[in-house]
């Protein structure tokens, strides 16, 4: 009995659903919200209705306001993303594989890890100017501590059987680090530049908003405060769109990267 209940549980989480369901689950949500705003029983200043809200997106993108925002947007966060990524990974390496470099680094990036990134941005505007570096740099820090976390943990999860029959073959540090350590890491790695998409818009947004003059984040702000609520929602539709458009990127590319993660399931 305890057996037919434990694989029935596991039958039961393990089951996998048409990909249809998400969409139809998506489209009632937004017909439930159209209804609602439609009926007037909550004003479009504090809510605008979902077809609003495209209209607004629409004329934004007609006038040009979303290309150049986006595009200030994505040369900050494209940028600072891969400068934190990739001192991201070679810290998380480094300290993974070095007890010296583990015992110096692992304390430092533990202490600086839980300080609030934004709350350092008008440190950096004071240090680098209220130009493109300041936000590029919050970007890439707001990066690095994720990457570098899980490729620190991801190196040292790494079988160390298969590191000693590499050294048992004479391998090469190189070789061994390319062989064994990094498809070993990979998927961790990648589960923390997923983290690290996520991090890097809100530290865009909040950067955006507080010291940028063009800028997804800014074009929020400014809708904001002029009680533009349809605009100031397009805004956050981009960023969403933004968000998931990383998300499947990053899925993307370790798919092509780490493909036997996907064959073993």
């Amino acid at each position: 009995m305890a057996e037919y209940k434990i694989h029935n549980r596991m039958t039961h989480w393990q089951k996998t659903y048409p990909a249809w369901i998400s969409f139809a689950a998506i489209a009632f949500l937004l017909a439930v919200w159209e209804i609602i705003c439609s009926t007037g029983l909550i004003s479009s200043l504090f809510l605008p209705a979902p077809s609003a809200i495209l209209t607004a997106l629409g004329k934004l993108i007609t006038s040009g306001e979303i290309s150049r925002s986006l595009t200030a947007s994505l040369y900050r966060i494209l940028l600072g993303f891969a400068l934190g990524s990739i001192i991201g990974l070679l810290v998380g390496l480094v300290t993974g594989t070095s007890a010296l470099m583990d015992r110096i680094g692992t304390p430092i990036v533990n202490a600086l890890y839980p300080i609030p990134k934004i709350a350092l941005l008008p440190l950096f505007i004071l240090w680098l100017g209220i130009g493109e570096l300041s936000k590029v740099t919050i970007i890439a820090l707001g990066v690095f501590f994720p990457v570098a976390m899980n490729t620190y943990s991801g190196v040292k999860n790494v079988d160390t059987l298969l590191i000693k029959v590499a050294v048992s073959f004479n391998a090469s540090w190189w070789l061994t680090m390319k062989s064994v350590v990094l498809p070993s890491a990979l998927p961790v790695i990648f589960a923390g530049l997923r983290l690290a998409a996520g991090t890097s818009l809100l530290l865009l947004v909040a950067a955006e908003m507080i010291a940028a003059q063009e800028g997804i984040g800014a074009l929020i702000l400014h809708y904001g405060d002029l009680m533009i609520t349809d605009r100031l929602m397009a805004g956050v539709i981009v960023l969403s769109l933004l968000g998931l458009i990383f998300n499947l990127g990053l899925q993307w590319l370790e798919h092509k990267i780490v493909p036997w993660k996907t064959q073993s399931k």
